[in-house]
This record gives C-alpha cells, structure tokens and sequence, in this order.
C-alpha cells in the first residue's frame, strides 16, 4: 500500500495495520508512523484552541484559571518568550500513534468540558520546566532541554499537575505504617483517605498488628487480625476514587512470621470467601533469609505474636531482624508462636501468584544489608521500588501526636538510556533530573498527613529511575541478559550512581544542609564508597567499551575524590534512586518499559473508547526482529542476571516482574524466587503467565504510576 493510499484511512484503522503483516511478511511499521500524522490532521489540529500569540495564550489561560499564575510571575516576558521559542525550534514529534495518543487524553491540558485541547506536547514540557525551576532561568532551560530530547522524563503526576492551576499532587505514592493499637490503625485509614483523594497510590505497613484470636488487655481471642483492617483500607481506596477518574489504589505489606501469613494469603484465592476475599488491595511479604533457610531444611517455620515480640523487645515486630532472633524467639516461652511448613509457605505464594500474580515478594535480610541509611527498611510500594527507612508514631486518643514518627512519599521520574547514551554527557542529565526530582520534593507540603511531610521534609529522598534498556541493547544489537547487555547494565547504573551522588553533594553546599540522619549513614563514615574505591566499575568487553566510547566514566580516584567530598560537605537526599516499572511515560517516551524486556514486540492495549490501541517496541524495525525477543522468551533467569547488575548501583528498589511460559508450573516460580534471592534482588513486583488466547500481550501499567 502506498503512501497517499495510507493518508487516506482512519488514524485508528492505520494503526491497527500495525498487527497485520505485509505481502512479503514484514510489519507494517509505516503505517503506524502515518497514523501518528493522521492523527493530528484529523483530530488534534482540528481540536485544539489557537491562540495568535505566546502573550495571548498566556494571558487566557491564567485569566480563565488553567495556569498557576505565581509559576509565569517567577520569569521576566523574554524569557519565556526565549524558552518557548527554543522549545518549538526542536520541532518534536510522536514517533508512534501510542505516544501521541496516551499525551493527548492522559496529560495535555484541555478545555473544563474536556473536549477542546489548550496545550501541545512543548507547552507541557515548558510548563513542568518552569514550575519545577522556581524562577531559575538556567534551569528551566535545562530542564526543558532534558525533558524536550527525550533523556529525562518526570513522573505522571509531576508532568501531568505542573503549573496548572487546579492540580493534585506531583508526587507518585507513599507508604504508611500502622501499629498494634486503634489510634494508628483509624489515623492511618483517614491518612489513606487523604493520600488517595489527592491522586496517590498508598501502600500501607501491617506487620505489628497483632494476630487473629490474640489478647485484648489480656482477654483472650479478642483480635480480628489483619483481614479486617485489609477490607476497611479496600472499602476505603474504592470511596476514594479521585472523583471517579479511577480507582483508589492501595497495597498492603505483611511479614511471613506474621500468624496471619497464611489467611493473608488465603485472600487472594480465586476461590475465596467473599468476606474475606480482597479483590483490589495489592498484598506484599516481606521475607527474610531465615525462612528460605528452614525450606532448604523442610523444617517448620515458627511465625510469632506481634504483640507479645512488643512486649518482651521493647520494639514492634517490623523492627526485629527475625533471622537475627528466630531460634532467640523459638525459645522464649513469653512469645506465642505457631509453626506452618516453610516448603508450604513457599508453594501457598507460588499457587496464588500463578492465580492473581500477588504476593509481591520483599526479602527483608538483603534489602537492610544494602541499605546505607540507619534504620531498618520493612516494606515497599505499591511497584516495589521504594525503600525507605521508616518510624514509628505514637498518638494520643484523640488521634493527636503524642509523638511524630516519619512516612514516606515517592518523588520519581526516569532517564532514558538510549537518549542519555546519545547525549554523551552524563553529569548534565543525571544532574538535572536529581534537581528536578529535589525540586518536587521541596514542593511538596502533605499537610493532611503531617508524618508524610515530616519524612520528606527530613529525607528529602527522591528516585530517579530508568526506562528504554530493551530498546536501546536491541538498537545496538545486543541481545537483552547476554554477557554484553548485563555488562553494560552494570556499568551504566555504576556511572548514574556517581553522579546522583555527585549531584546531591553539590545541593548539599548550595542549601548547606544534609539530610537528617546523614552523620551516622554508610555515606557520612565512608563506608559506602568502599566497592567502588577499591575496583574500577568499567566496561571490559569490547562491544561494551565501544558502547561507551566518548563518556566520561567515573575511575577509582574519581569516586575516592567524590567520598572526600561527601564525607566533608554531605548528601542533601538520603536517596536518590529507584526503578519504577514506567507506564505511561515510556510510551509518550518512546521507550520500553522500565529496565525489564518487552512483553511482546508489538503490544496491545485497551485505551478507553477507542478500543484496541498497538504499540511497537522502541528502535524495533524488520532488520532487528532478533533482539527484540519477549520477557517469556527470554526466561527469568537472564531477566534476574540483569536486575542483579543494576541493583548493586541502586539505593532502594527496582521493580521487577517476573514472566512465565503458559506451561510454567509453581515449581517454576520457587525456582526462580530462589535464584533472585541467592542473586541479590531486593524484591520481586508481578509473577505473570503468558496467556496463550491473545493476539498480543495486552499490558496493564502499574496501578497507581499509570492513568
């Protein structure tokens, strides 16, 4: 089919050619290109409200109360006349229909009745440049200079919410804990109630909550448990439904010697009694290396009292290293304890995840031996890429704080590889999005759950993530989990690293100030530095050394200089990376998904109305079909290899799924749970089987990342 035949069809019909092949076999690639175009001819141009001028448009969007007013006010007229005329100069485009499409129902700005579009793709990316710059005038030209050619990309409510004037939070998610008592369970459901109404997703911790059948002021089987407070927080996320634009979303993290583990569970069976089936909730174990020890034995697993390791540690249970005191807990006659069969405990997960692909999976002992901050880690998100150090709250019976504990919120956004390694300049892009990612931090005010602000205020802890590695090893080709693309992987998150840090050090003498907690971290004593001032974190390979060929890559002497200054001045963010499994924002990106392979080399979609929407793989075309094999092809071993290399690099987390065959047994996911603990992986996202009856692979983003 011709060019002029193509301009003649429906964008949404060209796009779907997209699942058809050519005369001689090939994808039809052309045709999606030519969709994006139609696209605008025959919807966005003929939608979208002109304005003769930058000053008119301006002027009606804050008058008509579109924009934020106090953002334009921080920039003199020529300069924002300067940056959007720099912007426009670059001339973008949407290289797939996807892409323009996902940015033009999800992000742009459009009229109240929804149906006329008031901002293009470069109107966005100035906006969010020039709220998250706060009058800098050299940084919001950086800004947009990052987001604009494609090597950073903030996160959905950051691009989304900037400098609009009706806006929710720019802020992804956040992690509550709950303790053993009514005061912190009720203030953290309204605390839930909060968070999801302003557009977050809320993973909560139920770890110290003492078990069904338990005491109540020593009367005995009083407790209900966990489940309960599972179903309350369920009812809560579904009333909380950002005025009915989606569902509230919410996860919930409970350790395996918890005596509710098993019931836990139970509420994920397909088969489930509906008053304790949870249908929405996402459920998280965290896991620690003990457990894994008692199945290698085929030995019972002890699982104890919450309320009774309170009483006789002076701590909750979340704060007790169970490997550290399980045969200390096993003897101690003051703790109530029951025992289930570790190898059963196992295959329970493996059964429900091959049903629902819940639990998510946190192995405890690795996460904390990892963690350079004091403090223990006890649960993650609800992507399971957070990691952060917690404390407790205590409240009085009115709900007040007797004392404020800290909570956590994740400020994210991600590079994309490809378009950083063409960049070549690395210190410029990490050092933009670590300042971008600050800034939304320093923006950030949660003043309806003030331990959510105390923990950002104190932290300042951000996560900087990265998306388009498939795509760019395929681009290259190198093919995804080879001993060149784990190389490369190691190396490139090696050099994030330094200058995350790097960047962080130099906020910390521009605000002279570190993060709290700073002084007694594995970065103010050194010791954090140690790996990477004792060998050199560089490529070996010569494919991968002509991968990196005119980037400065940090040596030895360079991170021993960087230790000398971050032991001398300090880190303003206690951390600073963490690898999201990016929506959204890696289709108007043009990227694949996260740092994971691709699902399927031409994804399939369900966007709204308009149905079936296809999807190529970044870079893919009919000369490198090769190196674009999918997640189920590959297997989850390359897939933990990969992972691994990162996540030495990575501060928090990295939020990894795992993918199956369809023939793929729960044997086969023990196996691989066991491989990507003894690997080091911190902890393990969705368990997902091919499901044979597709077309494609129909793709659903993270719940509370994605719109």
């Amino acid at each position: 089919m011709l060019d002029n035949e193509l301009s003649t069809m429906d964008y949404h019909a060209l796009n779907a050619m997209l699942n058809l092949y050519d005369g001689e076999g090939n994808i039809r690639f052309d045709a999606d290109r030519m969709a994006a175009k139609q696209y605008f001819l025959q919807h966005v141009n003929q939608n979208t409200v002109f304005f003769h001028s930058l000053d008119e448009k301006l002027g009606y969007l804050v008058e008509e109360g579109y924009y934020e007013e106090a953002v334009l006010d921080q920039y003199s007229k020529n300069f924002m006349r300067a940056i959007w005329e720099a912007a426009y100069a670059k001339k973008f485009r949407f290289p797939t229909f996807l892409g323009a499409f996902k940015y033009y129902t999800s992000y742009t700005l459009k009229t109240r009745d929804g149906q006329r579009f008031l901002e293009r793709y470069e109107d966005r990316v100035v906006m969010t440049s020039l709220a998250l710059a706060r009058g800098d005038e050299d940084q919001a030209m950086a800004f947009m200079e990052e987001i604009l050619e494609g090597r950073f990309q903030p996160a959905t409510p950051t691009f989304l919410n900037a400098g609009k004037a009706s806006r929710g939070e720019l802020i992804s998610c956040f992690l509550l804990r709950l303790e053993d008592n009514m005061e912190s369970i009720g203030r953290g459901i309204n605390s839930a109630l909060q968070l999801s109404k302003r557009g977050g997703g809320v993973a909560l911790l139920l770890t110290n909550i003492r078990e069904h059948g338990a005491p109540i002021k020593g009367i005995e089987n009083q407790s209900s448990g966990v489940i309960p407070v599972m179903k309350l927080l369920e009812d809560s996320f579904s009333y909380a439904n950002q005025l009915g634009a989606r569902q509230g979303a919410g996860a919930v993290y409970l350790n395996a010697h918890h005596p509710d583990i098993m019931r836990f569970l139970d509420t994920k069976r397909e088969n489930a009694d509906e008053k304790i089936r949870i249908k929405t909730l996402s459920l998280g174990v965290v896991i620690p290396d003990i457990t894994f020890e008692l199945a290698k034995k085929n030995a019972d697993m002890y699982l104890f009292s919450p309320h009774d390791v309170e009483k006789v540690y002076g701590v909750p249970f979340s704060e007790i290293s169970v490997t550290e005191k399980y045969h200390e807990m096993v003897e101690d006659k003051r703790i109530r304890k029951s025992k289930v069969n570790a190898r059963e405990f196992f295959q329970t997960i493996a059964e429900i995840q091959f049903e629902s692909g819940y639990p998510y999976v946190m192995f405890e002992d690795t996460v904390n031996r990892m963690n350079p901050i004091e403090g223990r880690i006890n649960m993650s998100n609800l992507c399971s890429e957070i990691l952060q150090v917690n404390e407790a709250s205590e409240f009085n019976e009115d709900l007040g704080y007797a004392k404020m504990g800290s909570d956590i919120s994740c400020n994210l956004g991600s590079l994309n590889i490809a378009k950083t390694m063409d960049g070549k300049d690395f210190g410029r892009s990490v050092g933009a999005a670590i300042r971008a990612l600050t800034a939304v931090s320093e923006m950030s005010a949660i003043d309806s759950v003030p331990s959510v602000r105390k923990g950002n205020d104190d932290s300042h802890a951000i996560g900087l993530g990265q998306m388009n590695l498939h795509g760019y090893l395929a681009r290259e080709r190198i093919h995804y989990g080879s001993a060149d693309g784990i190389e490369f992987t190691s190396v490139y998150f090696a050099t994030v690293a330094y200058h995350a840090i790097r960047t962080s050090c130099d906020l910390a003498q521009e605000r002279k100030a570190s993060f709290k907690g700073f002084e007694t971290s594995d970065y103010g004593s050194g010791v954090f530095f140690d790996r990477y001032t004792e060998q050199d974190w560089l490529p070996q390979s010569d494919v991968v050394k002509a991968l990196f060929e005119g980037i400065d890559l940090p040596t030895r002497d360079d991170w021993a200089a960087l230790k000398a200054d971050v032991m001398k001045h300090g880190l303003f963010n206690r951390n600073l990376q963490a690898v999201p499994p990016t929506g959204s924002i890696s289709y108007i990106n043009n990227s694949t998904s996260s740092i994971h392979p691709i699902v399927s080399k031409v994804e399939i979609r369900k966007e709204g109305k308009i149905g079936r929407v296809y999807y190529p793989a970044a870079f893919m075309d009919n000369d490198n079909l090769e190196y674009y094999r999918d997640a189920y092809e590959i297997g989850p071993e390359a897939l933990i290899d990969t992972y691994a290399a990162a996540t030495e690099h990575v501060d928090q987390g990295l939020s990894l799924t795992l993918f199956f065959p369809a023939e793929a047994t729960t044997r086969d996911i023990n196996r691989a749970q066991i491989y990507a603990w003894k690997k080091g992986i911190k902890t393990i996202y969705y368990v997902r089987l091919r499901q044979e009856a597709l077309e494609g692979t129909e793709v659903q983003g993270c719940v509370s990342c994605t719109l």
